[in-house]
């Protein structure tokens, strides 16, 4: 089956879905560096570097037969001014344009969980229900990229559409719900360093942010953490590469940290002992890419495409479960019960 990539970034969703058994013959990216990441990997494709409100996506009908990717989340962003649809940077409906120029069998987007909160709550559900009258069954769910076997806690928004029945998601591998505990990022990395990390020592801060985790809250500069050694890495960023990048705690200086806070001693100054920002390749790592592969543009640039990206791993799982749908191919996938697990949306409407 055919797929084309729409705000594909460097590939990790493309790099999972290949791995699950479908043919991407097309992406369109505007960021020249992450382009050139993807076309390395994936020669064989037509690409498009270019802004995708300038092209038309009809020649593709009766060619392509799911369309995916990531519309920009800035705009929905927790992490960002949260201006929704009203931020230029808000592509959603040019995802919706392009299905219906293209006309697909199926679609997978993904974006932010910041998109269903709050404010953008009602704009999610206008989405809703246009991608409906496009033609499409539709399912949701927020998936925790930790809960598939990925050592990093990263959740996403996930809507997928068919036109002959409603969409399942697989059900999580790891964690709590499972046999299998979540997959600690340290032992991925192992014990020896891999790269160079930032020159952006980590300092503790001057008014700490005390959680009931060593690993969670403020309690150094920026928005780095250190790695909890029992689990998951936190969310790698796009904006790592400075203070933002989380860092591996050699002298395991942050439970004794913590403690102290939590029996009242006063913050302590200066650089934390030991700290280690994660570089470029661990990033990568944590996020699944393949280790030897190569990202184009600056070191900055390197952390920003891993940051945006899907990781790969969690790509092909959920590529996996919806090509077998797609495809009616029996398989041992377990799936969520859509009616309570995906908040599941059935909105067949009439065009």
């Amino acid at each position: 089956m055919n797929i084309i990539d729409l705000f594909s970034g460097a590939g990790g969703l493309s790099l999972g879905l290949r791995r699950a058994g479908f043919n991407v013959i097309a992406n369109v990216e505007l960021n020249r560096d992450a382009m050139d990441t993807y076309a390395a990997h994936d020669p064989s494709a037509q690409h498009f570097n270019e802004d995708i409100r300038s092209l038309s996506f009809k020649h593709f009908r009766s060619t392509v037969d799911v369309v995916v990717g990531g519309p920009p989340c800035q705009p929905f962003s927790i992490g960002g001014l949260r201006r929704g649809n009203t931020d230029e940077r808000d592509m959603i409906p040019e995802f919706i344009r392009c299905l219906q120029e293209i006309q697909p069998a199926a679609f997978l987007m993904e974006n932010v969980p910041g998109l269903i909160q709050k404010k953008a709550r009602p704009y999610f559900e206008a989405i809703l229900v246009r991608l409906a009258t496009c033609g499409y069954y539709l399912s949701w769910a927020i998936v925790n990229a930790a809960d598939y076997g990925i050592p990093q806690k990263r959740k996403r928004l996930i809507v997928m559409g068919y036109r002959d029945e409603q969409l399942q998601f697989p059900a999580p591998s790891h964690g709590p719900s499972t046999d299998q505990p979540h997959v600690k990022a340290l032992d991925i990395l192992g014990e020896q360093p891999i790269g160079a990390p930032p020159n952006c020592p980590v300092k503790f801060a001057k008014r700490p942010d005390l959680r009931s985790s060593p690993y969670a809250g403020h309690l150094y500069n920026g928005g780095g953490r250190p790695l909890d050694p029992q689990g998951p890495s936190h969310t790698i960023l796009a904006s790592s590469g400075g203070h933002k990048t989380h860092w591996i705690d050699t002298e395991k200086i942050a439970p004794i940290y913590h403690s102290h806070l939590q029996s009242g001693g006063l913050p302590w100054v200066g650089e934390v002992p030991g700290a280690r920002r994660l570089s470029v390749e661990e990033c990568a790592i944590i996020q699944t890419f393949p280790k030897k592969l190569w990202f184009a543009g600056k070191r900055s640039s390197q952390y920003q495409q891993i940051g945006n990206a899907v990781p790969p791993d969690l790509a092909s799982i959920i590529g996996k479960a919806l090509y077998c749908q797609l495809n009616k191919k029996a398989s041992k996938i377990t799936y969520l019960e859509n009616a309570i697990s995906t908040k599941a949306i059935q909105l067949k409407l009439s065009i």
